[in-house]
Order: structure tokens, then sequence, then C-alpha cells
């Protein structure tokens, strides 16, 4: 019997396995939600500061790179105080001691404050020679500068939220809160102080500032709770510590993992140079891919920490394999459309914006190797292996950094791209054999070949529709395109896709729902 079949079987005897798994799926479900918002506000972002600032312009680049070192710099100098929250706040839980949260949190807190407040100071001070480097305004890397201290804070008390296993937080605060706020407070401020790229970068900081208090507010409610409140262990600061060092330059490696190539052709490109947008673009829309991962990632890492200091090994091997191909499952039509109708999706930051088609099929190879994969740096992170998810990351930047210098001088935006996409794969496997080595689990089994069939058909839908809609009215193109081709992989999927075991807890799940 598969792992899927036994997880099927499990969801109809309300097994620990159907448990973990439906909570997993409830979770996931409401990250879907946030990040589909997240997803389409930060591209109606993107599209908004595209046309805003002109055909031709370097502002696009030039407020991508800004705001993305601000994030950078905020998931480096949090010391890795957020991941370290989710994971001790939920083995307090699970030994039945969760009145301990509340003052675990408080610390990682003061952690990643102290260390933020320190580099934001340096960043506002350099902010001139930043922005020399970088061809950019230096007020946007002041701006940028106050946006990480808050960066780095929102997602400690988001953290502790998710150590509770509560998803919801994430979404007010983060998916949803930071990314409309952002469009919000610079539609004011462009009216008030005018559309430059300084009060853009402003922008940003504010929605940060919104999305630490409503994460804040959200983290008091629901640690209070606890009837007990208990204080934190002896030596629970220096513990937090110690986990989190090498995690603090594997988070800025983390990040800076997807826009090291950017970086490098923002320094070689010359000045002005439309094509560092168009790159910036290419690369918002193929990370738009690891959406499912993203959800799935954040809800199971708690679960993860829980089970493997409880020493449940098999139920974290089942769970791993089967989140990871559902994961894989409903990211498949997004990887479809992006591949087969790369110009029309690139044209809606702007007519010139299809230029990047050959680049983003490039990234979109590196994007879905990720996927595959699934949580497995998570779980390296969960089980308390650190080090080694440093060592995954440095040599990965390293790779990356490379092969940037080498082929962006020859190649250009094209060389970048195959940078990333390499870089990639070679991190992806190397995080896969340490997960075996070190926890001896994989996320794969034979049931991944039902997703063979959905996505061919899925696939030749697609293409008879672009073949047909492809033209000069794009964007019909692109709808059309994406809403047929999904509703035949899905449909294909529901029928070919899952196990005996698995439509008939989805039949069960519909029957309750419709009351019948």
């Amino acid at each position: 019997m598969s792992t899927s079949d036994r997880l099927g079987d499990a969801s109809g005897m309300g097994g620990d396995g159907s448990r973990d798994r439906m909570a997993i799926l409830a979770g996931t479900g409401q990250n879907v939600i946030g990040l589909g918002i997240f997803v389409v506000a930060s591209f109606g972002m993107n599209v908004l500061i595209a046309q805003a600032f002109g055909k031709g312009s370097a502002a696009f680049g030039q407020i991508t790179v800004a705001t993305q070192l601000a994030f950078v710099a905020g998931a480096a100098t949090r010391f890795g105080m957020d991941m370290a929250a989710v994971r001790r706040v939920a083995i307090e839980v699970g030994r039945g001691e969760g009145g301990r949260a509340r003052a675990i949190v408080r610390i990682a807190v003061a952690i990643a404050l102290a260390v933020s407040a320190v580099v934001a100071l340096l960043a506002f001070l350099f902010a001139p020679s930043i922005g020399s480097l970088m061809r950019a305004p230096a007020g946007a890397y002041r701006a940028a500068a106050v946006a990480l201290v808050f960066v780095a804070i929102a997602q400690v008390y988001l953290g502790g939220s998710r150590g509770l296993k509560i998803m919801r937080h994430t979404l007010y605060a983060y998916w949803i809160g930071q990314s409309i706020s952002w469009i919000a407070f610079t539609l004011v401020g462009w009216a008030v102080f005018g559309r430059t790229v300084q009060v853009t970068v402003l922008a940003y900081a504010a929605s940060w500032v919104f999305a630490t208090a409503v994460a804040w507010f959200f983290w008091r409610k629901e640690s209070g709770r606890f009837p007990v409140q208990l204080p934190a262990e002896p030596g629970e600061a220096r513990a937090l510590i110690r986990y989190g060092a090498p995690r603090a330059p594997a988070a800025l490696l983390s990040q800076a993992l997807f826009y090291t190539d950017l970086f490098v052709l923002s320094v070689k490109l010359p000045a002005g140079d439309p094509a560092l947008s168009i790159y910036a673009a290419s690369v918002r829309v193929s990370q738009a891919l690891v959406l499912f991962l993203t959800a799935v990632s954040y809800m199971f890492s708690p679960f993860v920490a829980d089970l493997h200091e409880r020493g449940e090994r098999e139920r974290l091997n089942e769970l791993f394999k089967s989140i990871t191909r559902w994961t894989l499952a409903l990211t498949v039509p997004l990887l479809l459309l992006f591949m087969i109708a790369p110009g029309p999706v690139l044209r809606l930051f702007g007519s010139d914006y299809d230029a990047g088609t050959a680049w983003l099929r490039i990234l979109l190879i590196g994007q879905a190797v990720n996927v595959s994969v699934g949580a497995a740096g998570f779980i390296l992170i969960m089980v308390g292996r650190t080090t080694w998810d440093l060592a995954v990351y440095a040599s990965s930047f390293l790779l990356d950094l490379a092969m940037a210098l080498l082929l962006v001088p020859h190649l250009g935006p094209k060389g970048a791209a195959i940078a990333q996409a390499t870089t990639l794969v070679f991190s992806n496997a190397l995080r896969l054999y340490l997960v075996w080595r070190f926890v001896r689990i994989q996320p794969y089994d034979r049931d991944y070949a039902r997703l063979l069939i959905p996505a061919a058909i899925g696939a030749m839908a697609m293409l008879v529709v672009h073949s047909i809609l492809g033209g000069p009215k794009w964007a019909l193109d692109l709808v059309g395109t994406g809403l047929v081709g999904g509703l035949v992989y899905y449909t294909v999927f529901l029928l070919f896709g899952l196990t005996p075991s698995e439509k008939g807890a989805v039949m069960r799940m519909l029957h309750r729902t419709l009351g019948t």
C-alpha cells in the first residue's frame, strides 16, 4: 500500500495521521487564500510601479532592488528568531507547557530587535554609498533601513503564532496586510509627496510597520489564552542564540539566493538599461511558482518540530510524502501557463516586457525543481540542523555569485537566469540528501506518476488555446489559456491523479460540506 493510501485510510478512521493532515490542509487552505491575495497584490503593485514610471525607466528595477535588500536584511537580522519561535513554541505546546510560549517569543523578539536595529543604523548612515553603488537615490536606502527592523520583528511574532499552529495571523499581517497596505501607502505618498523612488520605498517601510502592529496584536491575544503563564527556562536566551547563530547568515543567503544574479546584473548593465526592470519582472513571476510550497511549508513546520521531538519518524515521513505530492499537483497548472504563455504574462508589466520570455522559462526550470523537493529546507531547520542548513545556502550563494559574474558579462539577463536556475537545482538536491541522511525521510513514492496524465492533457489544452488566441489581444490569450487549461488539468487530476482512498476522502468531505 502506498503512503497516500495509508493516509487516505487514516482519514477514514480518524487517526493521528489524519488529524495532522487535516490540520495542515486547513492551515494550507488559509495560507493559499492569503498567498493568492499576496501574489495578486504584489503583482498589481509591480504593474502599478512599472506603469507609473513609464517605459524605459529604471525606477522599477531600483525599487525592486531596494525593497528586496530591506527584506533580505530583515531576514538576516532577525537572527533566525522567527524559525526559533516556531520550533520552540511547537515543542512546548507538544509537551503540554504552552504557557511558556509568550516568554520564549518575548526573548526572541528582543534578540531580533537588537540585531536589526544595529544593522539598520549602519545602513541608514551609509545610504548614500549604497545608493551610489546601486545607482539609486540615497533616500530609497534610508527608507529601506527603517523597513528592515519591522520586517524582522513582524516575522518573529508570526513565527510564534505558527508554532501554535495558527496560520491566519500570517494572512492578516503579512500576506494580506503588508501587501495591500503597501499599495495604499504608496498611492497616498505619491499624491502628497510626488511619484518618486524614495516615496515608494518609504511606503514599503510603512507597510511593515503596519504588519508588525497586526502581528503583535494577534500574538498577544492567542498566547494569553493559556491558563497558566510560565517563565522561560533557564538559559533560554543562550539556547535561542545558539540555534539562531547559523540561521542568521542562512536566512540572509536564502533570500539573497533569489536576487544575487539580479544584483550582479544591476551592477553590470549600463545605468538606466530597461533590461534590469524586465529581468526583475521575470524573477518576480517565476517566484509565484512557489505559492503552494510556501503555503504548505509554513503550516508543516510546527508539525515537523513536534513529531521529530517525540520520535514519530514514520508519521513525519508519511506527511512529507503526502504534502509534497499535493504541493506539486497544485503548482503544475501555474508552471504550464508560465511556460506556454510567458509573453502575455510579462505583458502585464508593460508592452516591452515580453522581451524576457526566454529568461522567464529558464528561471522556471529552477523553481520547478524547488517545488518538487518540497519542504526539505524547513525540515532541516525544524529538527535543529541549522549548521547544515547554513552550509547549503553558503555553497549555493557562492555558486550563484560565481556563475552570475561569469555569465552576465557575456549573456546579460540570460546568463543571470541560467545562474539562478542552476543554483536552485544544486541547492535542492543537496538539501534532499541531507534530510535523508539526518532524518531518514524523503518525499517521493510511486503515486507521483499519477500527475503525468493530468499534466500532459492540461499542457495540450493550453497549447491549443494559446495557438488560437495568440496575437495582439494578449490579455484574452492569457485569461483564456489559464482558465481553460486549468479547468482541464484539475478535471483530469480529480479523475486520474487521486488514489482510490483520496477519492473516497474527497467525496466524504463533499458530502459533509453539502450536508448530504
